[in-house]
């Protein structure tokens, strides 16, 4: 195998209640998680030891990181499967940079995919998402890579049913926000878990009008230290076509859906008229999980 190349899709949050926080400072959450086919590419191929080059649109956010997710990932693997950890990865990164999508952990998730196949390591889902946890509380998610929702600290993930298709604009101001920050700088009561639908929405508008009622709990918090992220929700709630417009995440990633990616392309470049210095990527939502995958995977925290 000379080369595996695999997409670190950003991961969207539909929604994100908080539910509580525990004695440790970890916050209990209740969230729909999604992926878009939009997202950094990391490629992984044989090498005498380990080494990244970072390349890319956003790679200048990244410069003078000697080590990284993607790294730490790679040698959590190697020393968990007793190889040489030995190898020329290649990030292209596209994504914002702390913005709300999960870019690390989409990284690291990547790594653990391409190492498995470029080392031919025997290791399922479920135990390289229990490594990636290790790492990082959403790395288990970006491991399956499929829309599910998450609760307890992250580490309760059950896959969602297939969601429709539907097309999608996200949008940076091109302001990095750190996600202890906003979770710390969170005040208020807190919230109450969403119902699980029995079925899968029949179509965006539908997916739209299950997730109106809902809210993304960070929102408020993520503004005090980026004013603008109200800006570009109103801006996205009044493109053509948008049938909801939300933040991701801990921000400052904003999102918009619409019918299908046409319709998400015209919205990005009716934005990009607009607001020319904003970072903003159209595409499509991932369906997710097969018809009637009820999963529910739990990875043993060890931050309980």
């Amino acid at each position: 195998m000379t080369a595996v190349t695999c997409l670190a899709a950003a991961k969207v949050n539909l929604y994100l209640h908080l539910l509580g926080r525990r004695a440790d400072g970890y916050h209990l959450v209740d969230s729909l998680v999604a992926f878009a086919d939009i997202g950094d590419r990391l490629t992984a191929r044989p090498g005498g030891a380990l080494s990244l080059e970072v390349a890319g649109t956003e790679a200048e956010a990244l410069a003078g990181e000697s080590d990284n997710l993607v790294l730490r990932a790679a040698r959590s693997l190697a020393e968990h499967a007793g190889v040489a950890a030995a190898a020329a990865l290649h990030l292209e990164k596209n994504l914002p940079v702390a913005g709300g999508v999960g870019g690390g952990s989409a990284d690291a998730a990547a790594a653990l995919r391409t190492l498995r196949r470029l080392w031919r390591i025997e290791i399922d889902d479920a135990a390289l998402a229990q490594l990636g946890e290790r790492l990082g509380a959403d790395i288990p998610v970006c491991v399956f890579g499929k829309a599910a929702w998450v609760a307890g600290i992250g580490e309760r993930i059950e896959f969602a049913p297939p969601l429709p298709p539907a097309g999608i604009l996200l949008v940076n101001p091109r302001r990095r926000l750190p996600t202890a920050a906003v979770f710390n700088a969170r005040g208020g009561e807190f919230g109450s878990a969403a119902g699980r639908p029995s079925r899968s929405p029949s179509d965006t508008a539908a997916l739209a009008a299950v997730l109106a009622p809902l809210r993304n709990d960070l929102t408020a918090a993520a503004m005090s230290f980026v004013p603008e992220i109200d800006r570009i929700l109103n801006t996205l709630g009044q493109l053509s076509g948008a049938l909801i417009a939300r933040m991701s995440g801990s921000g400052a990633t904003c999102f918009a859906l619409f019918r299908d990616r046409a319709t998400a392309r015209r919205a990005q470049l009716e934005l990009a008229a607009l607001e020319p210095g904003w970072w903003c990527a159209a595409g499509s939502l991932t369906t997710g999980s097969e018809a009637g995958d009820a999963t529910v995977i739990r990875i043993a925290s060890r931050r309980r």
